[in-house]
């Protein structure tokens, strides 16, 4: 297994930090396999994986490169340079465009675990690799992304959330397979046989994404390091779940969609960012479910966290059947 020595300074800088361009190489990752985790995922597939066939067919360069820089075991570091905090994805794939080719090549012979075909040595393979980013985020991430970062931001304050109550053990066990605190300050971040790292005063940093693969980890010796992990349960999906509509038409529409997304509890701001209704608005309809018994309230650390009574479950069940 790997495995990354941390103290507890280190530790306690640790923050989560969301990546445009991760989800992107997520959604590339997604497009290439050509497997569904869920409905969200295969309509997302169904919609936008022939125009990256393709593309790719006529630019069969580009498509051994990513096909090779995906690898069977480990990513081709220039591919997914480790996020430096909140930063647009014209930024972060710059840095991509700006690798250097030397090594691009390098890095994509370790992924390969083997000698670099003839047809990758070239010196645009940087350039190739963010134009192919550019292209899947302009088409296929940029028109959900409002949505998509609402949910991942969610996901922030579940994990913060989990974090107060159980400690980082707790938040970190639960972050992804292969991924667990394993105690006397180690940190194992993946199943594979890989010498330990000592990032001890280093940057660390969690980055969520939607699509629901294994995630991976990235780095820039000695000074940051970073685990993407994909975001857990039904805060993956892409789409709010439908609200029944009797059951809209007996609380109303937003109201209702409030008390079907309480299938675990939720904070305030965890609903703001999945319906995308103001702040103001889930507050209000909070209070009414409160005073009508249908959620109630709990804390969990310095979070607040809303969810069904036994009485709102019976109602949303009956509604669903």
């Amino acid at each position: 297994m790997g495995w990354w020595q941390i103290n507890a300074d280190t530790l306690a800088r640790t923050r989560f930090v969301l990546s445009p361009l991760a989800e992107t190489f997520a959604a590339v990752k997604l497009l290439h396999a050509g497997t569904a985790a869920h409905p969200g995922e295969r309509a997302w597939l169904d919609a936008h994986l022939p125009a990256y066939k393709e593309r790719l067919a006529g630019d069969p360069v580009t498509a051994l490169l990513i096909r090779s820089g995906l690898g069977r075991n480990w990513i081709a570091d220039f591919l997914t340079p480790t996020p430096r905090g909140e930063a647009d994805f014209e930024e972060e794939v710059a840095r991509v465009r700006e690798a250097s080719a030397v090594d691009a090549r390098a890095h994509l012979t370790v992924s390969l675990a083997g000698p670099l075909p003839a047809a990758l040595h070239r010196d645009d393979l940087p350039e190739r690799a963010a134009d192919l980013l550019t292209h899947v985020w302009t088409e296929a991430v940029r028109p959900y992304w409002d949505r998509r970062r609402r949910v991942l931001e969610a996901d922030v304050v579940a994990r913060t959330a989990q974090l107060s109550q159980g400690g980082w053990a707790a938040a970190l066990d639960a972050l992804r397979p292969g991924t667990r605190w394993l105690g006397d300050n180690r940190l194992q971040v993946n199943l594979h046989e890989y010498p330990p790292r000592e990032i001890s005063g280093a940057e660390l940093v969690f980055v969520p994404i939607t699509p629901q693969g294994h995630g991976w980890v990235a780095w820039e010796e000695p000074d940051r390091y970073a685990v993407v992990y994909p975001c857990s349960g039904v805060l993956a999906d892409t789409g709010p779940e439908a609200v029944p509509e009797s059951l809209g038409a007996l609380l109303g529409p937003a109201r209702a969609g409030v008390l079907v997304l309480l299938d675990s509890p939720m904070s305030t701001t965890q609903l703001v960012a999945l319906t995308g209704q103001g702040l103001g608005s889930v507050g209000r309809h909070l209070k009414v479910l409160l005073d009508a018994r249908l959620v109630r309230r709990g804390r969990a650390g310095r979070s607040v966290l809303y969810s069904r009574t036994p009485a709102g479950e019976v109602l949303v069940k009956a509604q669903r059947e």
